[in-house]
């Protein structure tokens, strides 16, 4: 489970990347009920906070590098956001943007690893991460989808020292998943989930390896009809996966997928 009682390599903070601000938050208004705090003098284009029943879940701002596309971007903490990006280059990642202070709520770096899935590492200052986690309308889980696993492994397990345990995957897919754990932690703190996909399943990205996140919420079918009616897209499901709940993955109208998942166990 993700919580704000936050350790170095466990999920912090989340953002999203989007050409408009404003029809951005209003989908994800529509969605999830979440409120924009605009931080900036410009509420279309500018950095703002995203709250929900008045506590931050993430933030939204700009598209930051020519030629990006609109997703949501993973941080997870770090001791030390500096040593972070020189070991991100050590074990054969790029850092993206150079380790910056954030206006006081701490420093942060972006990166990308291997195989070019991108992320970032964040040093709480002021702001220590976001401050509701693990309940209906907030993360609860994060996802690489990755074209090659055991690089991944090594490059993930170097920089933060995860540890990971493989379970079936649900249904026909065949495969493992990997469950992530912070360096450290006991099980009931595992975060996310690694998983192998060939080239062909990152169609959408160009064959690009990503991460994203996953949204609980207390129905999964309700949730998939508040994103098509706000003008998001269905990628897959909703379907139940044993053990875990019901999910489906979606996008918003920029292309920022996401997952939505009702984490009531699956009936019989």
């Amino acid at each position: 489970m993700i919580t704000t009682d936050f350790v170095p390599g466990a999920p912090c903070w989340i953002d999203l990347g989007v050409p408009d601000g404003r029809a951005a938050a209003d989908f994800y208004r529509s969605v999830f009920g979440w409120e924009l705090e605009p931080l900036t003098a410009d509420d279309e284009q500018g950095y703002g906070l995203l709250r929900h029943e008045g506590r931050a879940v993430g933030a939204l701002g700009p598209l930051g590098e020519e030629g990006a596309r609109s997703s949501w971007m993973i941080y997870f903490m770090a001791a030390d956001v500096r040593a972070c990006a020189d070991a991100v280059r050590e074990l054969g990642g790029t850092v993206r943007v150079p380790p910056f202070d954030a206006g006081g709520a701490g420093t942060m770096a972006q990166a990308t690893d291997p195989q070019g899935a991108e992320f970032a590492v964040f040093q709480p200052g002021g702001r220590k991460g976001f401050e509701t986690a693990d309940v209906p309308g907030a993360l609860c889980w994060v996802e690489l989808m990755t074209t090659d696993r055991a690089r991944a492994d090594d490059f993930y397990r170097g920089l933060f020292g995860w540890t990971g345990q493989d379970v079936p995957m649900p249904g026909e897919a065949g495969g493992a998943y990997e469950l992530v754990t912070a360096e450290g932690q006991p099980e009931e703190r595992m975060h996310g989930g690694v998983v192998e996909v060939p080239p062909e399943a990152l169609e959408l990205r160009n064959g690009k390896p990503y991460w994203h996140p996953v949204f609980a919420t207390e129905d999964c079918d309700a949730a998939v009809e508040r994103v098509t009616s706000a003008g998001g897209t269905l990628q897959m499901g909703p379907e139940e996966a044993e053990g875990v709940g019901r999910l489906a993955v979606v996008a918003d109208p920029f292309g920022a997928e996401f997952v939505v998942l009702d984490p009531s166990p699956a009936d019989g």
